[in-house]
This record gives structure tokens, C-alpha cells and sequence, in this order.
């Protein structure tokens, strides 16, 4: 970060004693070399790495699956598998993400977000599913969600964490790449 900075900072100055540019087109080049330094991800490709990559400012590719009708505040994208999802919050530059956008791939620059759900609550949605499922008896998305709980579960077991870990981003800005 210190590197990208001192950059920065040289190339801003060796642009002023030029005198061949003017101040704003050498704040625009250095604004475009910081951005064009963050790291670009796939999707599928992120999430292996994802827990390193928490409140950093990354570029993040995929393919829109869903955008909120009313407000448009939020989406989801998928990568190349589709086995994977993650929703991207609009902020920053993005006043929404309109529903032309579904099947769309996007290079989406922001700030990745965590958002960690404890076992006490993973247990209380269980708790709270199976009152559901007795309550109205139906049992098929009742099952869904339980398989989603066991899911959590077991990955939480596998990466010997006490918590299960949702990644989202608050976009920034986005390109669409289609």
C-alpha cells in the first residue's frame, strides 16, 4: 500500500514539472493507476481466498442473477460454476443496479464484507425452522433451509471455525464486461 502511495505521489509530481498536462488529467491518471491496481477476482476464485481479503478494496467479476426490483440498492452475482453467490450492496458511485443488468457480467470494484453468524444463532434458525415445519407442515422448504443449516454446519467443522462466515461487497462502481 505504502508502494501504491509513494507512486502516486511521483507520478503526480513528475506530471506537475512537465507543465505538459494540466492538474485535473494528472489527478484522473493517478485516481485510474490506483484503481487499475486493485486486485481482480472471478467469484469462485475470491471466495477461496475471501478471508484475506476482508475490508480491502478489490474488483470482483461475475454474472447477475438478481437484482432488487424496488430499490435496486443490492444484487447477487454468481461466478463461471454458479455454485456460488454473493449480493453486492450499492454504494459509492452506484445509485442502483436496474433489472437490465440480470445476465450481465460485471467487474465490480469495492470493499469486501464479512458477516459472521454464530452457532447460538445457526441454532435458533434451526429452532425456528422446525416450528415452522410443524406449525404450517410445509416440509420441502423446510428441508431446504435445514440442509443450508447442515451446510453451515459441516463448513464451519471443516475450516475449524465457531462461526459460519456470509461474504458480501459494498460496490463502489462497475463496469459490464458483456
Amino acid at each position: 500500500m505504502k508502494q501504491l502511495v509513494v507512486f502516486a505521489v511521483l507520478s503526480l509530481a513528475l506530471v506537475a514539472c512537465s507543465g505538459n498536462k494540466t492538474q485535473t488529467e494528472a489527478s484522473n491518471e493517478a485516481q485510474s493507476t490506483a484503481v487499475s491496481e486493485s486486485t481482480t477476482f472471478e467469484l469462485d476464485s475470491l471466495l477461496a481466498v475471501a478471508d484475506r481479503e476482508v475490508d480491502k478494496n478489490i474488483t470482483v467479476v461475475g454474472y447477475v442473477t438478481h437484482t432488487c426490483k424496488h430499490s435496486g440498492k443490492r444484487c447477487f452475482i454468481v461466478g463461471e460454476s454458479q455454485e456460488a453467490s454473493m449480493r453486492v450492496e450499492a454504494k459509492g458511485e452506484i445509485g442502483g443496479f436496474n433489472r437490465e443488468l440480470v445476465g450481465s457480467k460485471l467487474a465490480i470494484n469495492g470493499t469486501l464484507k464479512e458477516r459472521r453468524l454464530s452457532q447460538e444463532y445457526i441454532a435458533e434458525m434451526e429452532k425456528d425452522v422446525n416450528l415452522k415445519k410443524q406449525e404450517d407442515g410445509n416440509a420441502e422448504s423446510c428441508a431446504a433451509e435445514l440442509s443450508n443449516i447442515a451446510d453451515m454446519r459441516k463448513w464451519m467443522k471443516d475450516h475449524g471455525k465457531d462461526y459460519y462466515v456470509i461474504y458480501y461487497m459494498d460496490g463502489l462502481s462497475f463496469e459490464t464486461l458483456d
